[in-house]
Parts: C-alpha cells; structure tokens; sequence
C-alpha cells in the first residue's frame, strides 16, 4: 500500500524490451489477485508480516474472532483485513518501512511466487505489450507490492495503481482503497479512463468492466458467472486461466491454430 497510487511513472515503466506504446495506443488494465496471480496476494503479504514475531501472531489472533467473520462478506470485507494489516505493520512509522519489507517479502519468496503466477494470464498480458497497448495493472493489493512481483519475479515493468496507505494508530494501514468504484475513480484520475479492455476475476470490479469496450472474465468464483452474464454485454468472454478452484472456459497455454495470443482469443 504505498502512499503513491502509481508504482512506476508511466512514462517510465513502459520502457525495456517492449517498444512504447503510443498516446494513442489502445488501454488494457489487468486486474492482479485471481487474474494474474493464483490467489490473493496481500493475503499473503500479511500473513507473513504478521508470522515475523509471536507477538504478531498472538495479536492476530486476539482480533481474529472479531475481524475474522468480516472477511467472508463483501460490504465489511475491507475493516476486517484492515484489522490483520494492522497488526501485521504495527510498528512501522512511514509507507516506506512497508515497501521495504514488501520488496523483503518477494525477494526471500521468488519461487513460491512465480508458481503463483498464471501462464495463460501471462501470455495473454505479454500479447497485449508486444502489440503496442498500454498495459496498466489495477489492485486492491498494495501497488509495491504487485510492481515488485512483475519487476522481480515475472520481469515486467508496467504501471501499478493501488490501495495508498498512510500511518495511523501506530501502524501502516489502507488510507483509500482501490476497489470497485474507486478503482475507476483512482485510473480516471491518472487519465485512464477510456478503456479498450480489462480483465478481472472480481465481481467488486464491476464498474471497471462495464467502463471497458471489451470486458474480460477471468477465474470467477462458480457462484458469480450468472450475475456477471447478466450484467455484462451479451458474449462476454467468461475464460479460466488456470486456477482449478474458480470457474470460467478453460484456456491452455500456447499460440492458437490461427497465431492468436489469448489475448486475441478472448
């Protein structure tokens, strides 16, 4: 959760293997828990900032009747992982102490994180590079936390918007959100917001593939396919990209029969 929305200046981060994109390109934003990361990668992060020391672990536990049942729903989802995230960082005076210890986190985890990392997700996400779009991560995560990952483990280098943070109560906790309508507000506010397609597992991020010309479903929850057929235009891809827990049209690795990417296939 760092106090900048955006981890990496996009002028900045699009440079490196790929050609820039022009201002003009197409915008592809990616969604990142369950789209290209098998999982919930703050969950995680947290977990383990919280496993550094017994007393954590003790606190965590102490809050967990409390907080723990707020997790499981959807309109209190975000007090009850702030209550972990505080004890996980409690302690820490500034955004910075947490992204150093989230850059920590990655470096010490790169091989259980590159298994996490989905290879259709990635292809798809290299396919729209390699075309020229401008390619924008979006996540509830703390955007540190995902650049890291893209940079360190998977070597890309894109744009991040993500939950800011700022110290409160003694700790490091999420100051505004990124998720469902201030996802929108946040990219709006950084100039993207004319969309060309977007990606996400999340049914929180609604208005982020009703604002694209071409939503993309990814690894949706089974429960959540109906609602998003009925919500989203007729013929919206509902895909798998690899998470054997979640729903949606398998899709396999690999070049299709007429070189489509499955970026072009969805």
């Amino acid at each position: 959760m760092s106090g900048d929305p955006v981890a990496g200046a996009p002028e900045d981060a699009l440079r490196g293997r790929y050609a820039v994109p022009r201002d003009d390109a197409p915008l592809v934003i990616f969604d990142f828990d369950h789209t290209l990361y098998d999982g919930d990668s703050g969950s995680h992060l947290f977990a383990w900032l919280i496993r550094r020391s017994p007393w954590r672990v003790l606190l965590a536990l102490l809050l967990a009747p409390v907080f723990g049942p707020m997790v499981a729903f959807l309109p209190t989802r975000r007090v009850g992982i702030s209550g972990f995230v505080w004890a996980g960082t409690l302690g820490l005076q500034r955004v910075r102490d947490l992204d150093a210890l989230i850059d920590a986190y990655v470096a010490g985890h790169v091989e259980d994180i590159r298994g996490r990392l989905l290879p259709v997700a990635l292809e798809a996400f290299h396919g729209h590079r390699e075309r020229g779009d401008r390619v924008v991560v979006a996540t509830g995560a703390p955007p540190e936390l995902a650049r890291a990952i893209l940079a360190f483990v998977a070597h890309e280098d894109v744009p991040v918007v993500g939950t800011l943070a700022g110290p409160r109560l003694g700790a490091v906790v999420a100051a505004r959100h990124c998720h469902n309508e201030e996802k929108m507000r946040m990219l709006r506010e950084l100039g993207w917001g004319d969309i060309d397609a977007a990606y996400s597992d999340s049914w929180a991020d609604l208005p982020l593939l009703r604002a694209a010309r071409r939503p993309v479903v990814v690894n949706p929850k089974p429960g959540a396919i109906e609602r998003f057929r009925a919500a989203l235009p007729p013929g919206t891809p509902i895909l798998n990209w690899g998470c054997p827990d979640r729903g949606g049209e398998p899709v396999a690795v690999g070049i299709g029969e007429d070189g489509s990417l499955p970026a072009d296939r969805a």
